[in-house]
């Protein structure tokens, strides 16, 4: 059979594989970029492997206690090294990226301080972290203040308020790379170093902790490189490489990983226990391949916004816009299209293919959300999947694929299922 005819045993129109076609042959001097940026990061992480001479005898598991465990002291050294910090953190007991983030707040501020957002609002599942909505544990009930400034309208940092906002109580200040469920920009790495020097001239000793969920390897280099210190995220989104079946990060300054260490385990104990279970091989496998499967997927996002766009919807970022991060949001206005769009990424996965996602009330967030993800490791950001709020603007957000081939189709699946409901044409 033809490519066209193996497209269309699987569900693809001839109309539609068309379309989506002439559209990919319009990004190939945008996907030879991605291939650069991939190379460089590839390189970088090879180096960390072969400096900290990484052996078969890393990939031995503990249990237990897991005292002197040679394969979780080499993983975190070569994450410490591709993210250039003195120290880092990468365990398989941090169970997502809300859980990092939490642990890093919450090691590293105490009763009477107070944590500052200048991007605006965080990603949702943290509000009852910090205790903007009220929760049981937040930050809010142990006497940990909160305060957040907006962005400008046009996505710019309001830095007079930023000036205002920080005082002597501000020990921390939180910056979200990405969007979450949110339509602005992405910060850039650069962006994010002017906001840091910024803060750090008002404020020298702050803490500048960088959500990087979503955004590792799509650039050259990381926000720990511009001055934060500490970045976070899950094993489950870029860095695992669709291999890693739980965990999270931290990468930092020595002390404050000391502190999350002691958070996450125990005062006296820290780093130094914490078994890993068998879990080292696909950690390191995963950080291995983790360059070239964002590739994939930020081939995949600028697809999306360009056939979307081409279609007449808002898409963030735009089809020529930069990349920051590996999301693309879509905004349909209405709550059939992102209904179909989730349908159209399930039907394209490699598990679960036959089963309809329906919105449900999940845990942490403040709306019912909408999540399409057939994947091999459940709750993997990394792999195709696309999520979204049921609530105006009705928007998607799309992510992940773990090869550039799968994540076509996925986007060409989303479109055909919009189109057999009629809710749009070519």
């Amino acid at each position: 059979m033809t490519l066209k005819e193996y497209y269309e045993t699987l569900g693809i129109s001839p109309e539609v594989y068309d379309f989506a076609t002439e559209i990919e042959k319009g990004l190939k001097d945008r996907f030879e970029e991605f291939d650069r940026i991939a190379e460089i990061n590839q390189m970088k992480v090879l180096w960390a492997m072969q400096k900290n001479k990484l052996s078969e005898a890393h990939f031995n598991a503990t249990t237990g206690y897991g005292y002197n465990d040679l394969g979780r002291e080499a993983l975190e050294q070569i994450y410490a090294d591709v993210f250039k910090t003195e120290d880092a953190l990468v365990r398989p007991q941090i169970t997502c990226g809300t859980h990092a983030l939490a642990l890093a707040l919450m090691s590293n501020l105490r009763p009477g301080d107070e944590l500052l957002s200048p991007v605006g609002r965080p990603y949702s599942t943290l509000e009852e972290v910090i205790g903007i909505r009220p929760s049981c544990g937040s930050l809010a009930e142990y006497g940990i203040s909160y305060r957040e400034v907006d962005l400008l309208p046009d996505g710019g940092f309001d830095f007079e308020g930023i000036k205002e906002a920080i005082n002597e109580k501000t020990k921390l200040v939180t910056i979200q790379r990405s969007k979450g469920y949110a339509t602005r920009p992405t910060l850039s790495v650069d962006r994010i170093g002017e906001l840091i020097s910024f803060i750090k001239n008002i404020k020298p000793d702050v803490i500048c902790m960088v959500d990087n969920c979503y955004g590792e390897f799509v650039e050259e280099k990381e926000p720990s490189e511009v001055g934060a210190d500490m970045v976070v995220g899950s094993l489950i989104k870029n860095p695992g490489g669709g291999l890693a079946p739980i965990g999270g990060y931290i990468c930092g300054t020595k002390k404050c990983i000391e502190n999350a260490a002691y958070r996450l385990t125990s005062p006296g104990l820290g780093k130094e226990v914490g078994a890993s279970l068998g879990v080292n091989e696909k950690f390191l496998q995963g950080f291995f391949l983790a360059p070239n499967v964002v590739n994939s997927a930020l081939k995949g996002a600028v697809f999306a916004a360009n056939i979307y766009e081409k279609l007449g919807f808002k898409v963030i970022p735009n089809g020529t816009e930069s990349r920051h991060d590996i999301i693309q949001a879509v905004e349909f206005g209405k709550p059939e299209l992102l209904i179909a769009f989730c349908e159209g990424i399930q039907a394209a996965a490699p598990v679960d293919s036959y089963v309809k996602p329906e919105p449900w009330a999940m845990p942490g967030y403040d709306s019912d959300v909408i999540m399409a993800a057939g994947a091999f490791v459940s709750g993997s950001s990394i792999e195709l999947s696309a999520d979204g709020p049921l609530k105006e603007p009705y928007a998607v957000y799309f992510q992940g694929g773990l090869t550039w081939p799968h994540v076509k189709f996925g986007i060409m699946m989303s479109l055909q299922k919009i189109i057999e409901k009629g809710l749009a044409k070519i």
